[in-house]
Formats: structure tokens, C-alpha cells, sequence
């Protein structure tokens, strides 16, 4: 894979006790190390245009103020430095980038994945929240409909925690569809099954809540059964992949018990569904806060696209995941 890389996102100093820290990005090059094939590119930071494009101008201008100002609490999770704006301009840039590119190659080994940060699915229009500032993802989707290389575009999310800040940025809009797979209940307490867009957008946002516990036959069940069926019916000119490794078992602030495995499972089938729907394909950073879980998470995602084969899990879904997924295939007319 090429990652998107860019040493300014190492600024954003949230403090040594703060999960959404620098080490972050150190031990997905230090994990990456290893691997075969690994490409870094630095894109170019994004402009205040594509920034505006998706937030509120005085809600950006108030971000720059306070992180020139030094920074500080934001909210009581989200805390800015003097280099966080610098670096969220570096992350979102990284995501436009990683869009470009995936609508120009095939999804194989040059597939693109953004190692940005601050991560940025919880920011919505008009403020920072849940450690984001800048909704990275979004601006990247809302950049190339802007320069006409794309029309409509796909985003699915698969970090523990629920986009709303992605989910409300395109709620009333039909060119971009959000999915996403999240626990249910956790921060930011957004993302339930009757939340599908409205307007123009009715119909264009999924989400599948799973609950507490659930792990890679429970993931794996959702995208088979609904997520790839919608975005197949959806046809996209680009997949973004929101690619959060939260949901791991080991990750220290979620519930989920995905695998390793798991994480090479959800990619492959990402993989395969753009290649069947010849579908544009990039990935974007989003959480993981165990740095083990989180680097081996995005070695994975690479191994899968340099070829290792993925195992299927021996493991049946959860008995209380197929009720929800019945109804979800029933309310988007899968059945």
C-alpha cells in the first residue's frame, strides 16, 4: 500500500495521559517496518476552501484563533496545541490524497491509506469533538465531487465508535453515502438503525449498532448481509474507508472483540467489493488507542492488499445480531 504520511500531525500534543497521542502514529511506521512494500507520501496540506466546504467559516476561524492562542481544552476530551491546526490541516490532506488517488488506481497494492491525525469522524459542521477537529474524511469525499472526479461517493465507517459528525456533515444529501458499523450505546451515543438521512439524503445513511461483544463473524455478518449490498446499489465512484481499530479486543476503551484477523476479513471484503462494483478504493485513519492492536490493525490491512490470504473465523455471529440485521435488510429493501 502507499500510506499518507506527514510529520507535522506528530505536533498535535494533547498531553502525555491523552489517548489520541503522537505514539499513535510511531508505532504504525515502527509496526509497518517490516512489511514488504510500504510506500510513504506526504501530501500537500489541505486549503482553508476544502476545509470551509464542509465546516462553518466562523467555527474554523475559531479553531485557528484558539490553537495559535496555544491551545487547550477545547471540551474535556478534545485538547489543541499550538500545532494542531498545522496538523489537522496535514490529516485532512492526507485524506484528499488518498481519495485522488483511489479513484485513479485499481484497488491493488497502490491502494491508499491516510495515517492523519487529529482523527476527524466526530466533527461536525460547526465544532470539534471526541479528539476531532477537522472532519478529515469528509472534506476528502466533498473534495473530489468539487473537481468533478467523482459524483458520488461512499463512505464506510468501521471504527468502534459512530461518525456523527461524517453521518451529520451529508445527513441531507444523496451523493454521498454513510455506513457504518459501531457498538452500540458508546460516545457519541449517535447512530441508530432509524437514522437513514433526510431530503435528498433519505435513504443514503446505514447504520448497524451492534452490541457489546460482538466480534469478526458479528462485523463480517453486517457487511455481507447489508453494508456491501447497499453500497453496491448505491454505485459510487469512490469507497472511503473510515478505518478505526477501536473495535479490537485488546483496544482499551471499547467492549467489541474483534481480531487481528478480523481487521484482514473487513478489508478483504472492502477489497473485493470495489473490485466487483469497479469502484474507486482508499482508506483514512480514524481511532485505536492500544498501540499494539492499532499498529498490527494497519500492518494487516496492508498484508491483506500484498496478498496474505485472510481466515474465516470458525465462530457463528452473535444470537442478537441477526434480529437487527433482519430488520435492517427489511428497512432498505434487501429482501
Amino acid at each position: 500500500m502507499r500510506f499518507g504520511y506527514s510529520e507535522l500531525c506528530l505536533d498535535h500534543d494533547t498531553g502525555e495521559r491523552h489517548p489520541e497521542n503522537p505514539d499513535r502514529l510511531r508505532a504504525i511506521r515502527e509496526g509497518l517496518k517490516r512489511k514488504h512494500g510500504v510506500e510513504y507520501v506526504e501530501a500537500d496540506p489541505a486549503g482553508r476552501d476544502a476545509i470551509d466546504a464542509v465546516h462553518d467559516t466562523d467555527y474554523v476561524d475559531e479553531v485557528v484563533e484558539f490553537c495559535e492562542s496555544g491551545g487547550g481544552n477545547w471540551d474535556p476530551d478534545t485538547v489543541a496545541s499550538g500545532g494542531t491546526w498545522a496538523a489537522a490541516r496535514a490529516a485532512a490532506g492526507q485524506a484528499q490524497w488518498a481519495a485522488k488517488e483511489g479513484l485513479a488506481n485499481d484497488p491493488g497494492r497502490r491502494t491508499p491509506f491516510a495515517l492523519g491525525r487529529p482523527p476527524g469522524h466526530h466533527a461536525v459542521e460547526a465544532d470539534a469533538m471526541g479528539f476531532c477537529f477537522v472532519n478529515n474524511v469528509a472534506v476528502a469525499a466533498q473534495s473530489v465531487i468539487d473537481d468533478g472526479l467523482a459524483d458520488r461517493v461512499a463512505i464506510f465507517d468501521w471504527d468502534v465508535h459512530h461518525g456523527n459528525g461524517t453521518q451529520d456533515i451529508f445527513y441531507d444529501r444523496g451523493d454521498v453515502l454513510y455506513s457504518s458499523i459501531h457498538e452500540d450505546g458508546l460516545y457519541p451515543g449517535t447512530g441508530a438503525v432509524d437514522e437513514t438521512g433526510e431530503g435528498d439524503g433519505e435513504g443514503a445513511t446505514l447504520n448497524v449498532p451492534l452490541p457489546a461483544g460482538a466480534g469478526d463473524a458479528d462485523f463480517l455478518a453486517a457487511i455481507d448481509d447489508v453494508i456491501s449490498p447497499v453500497v453496491d446499489r448505491f454505485d459510487a465512484d469512490l469507497l472511503l474507508i473510515s478505518a478505526g481499530f477501536d473495535a479490537h479486543r485488546h483496544d482499551p476503551i471499547s467492549r467489541m472483540r474483534v481480531s487481528t484477523e478480523g481487521y484482514a476479513l473487513m478489508t478483504q471484503r472492502m477489497r473485493t467489493l470495489a473490485e466487483m462494483t469497479d469502484t474507486g478504493l482508499g482508506f483514512v485513519l480514524e481511532g485505536g488507542y492500544g498501540l499494539d492492536t492499532l499498529s498490527e490493525g494497519v500492518a494487516m490491512v496492508h498484508e491483506t492488499f500484498d496478498g496474505r490470504p485472510p481466515i474465516e473465523p470458525d465462530k457463528d455471529p452473535e444470537d442478537r445480531t441477526e434480529p437487527l440485521l433482519t430488520d435492517l435488510r427489511e428497512q432498505f429493501e434487501l429482501e
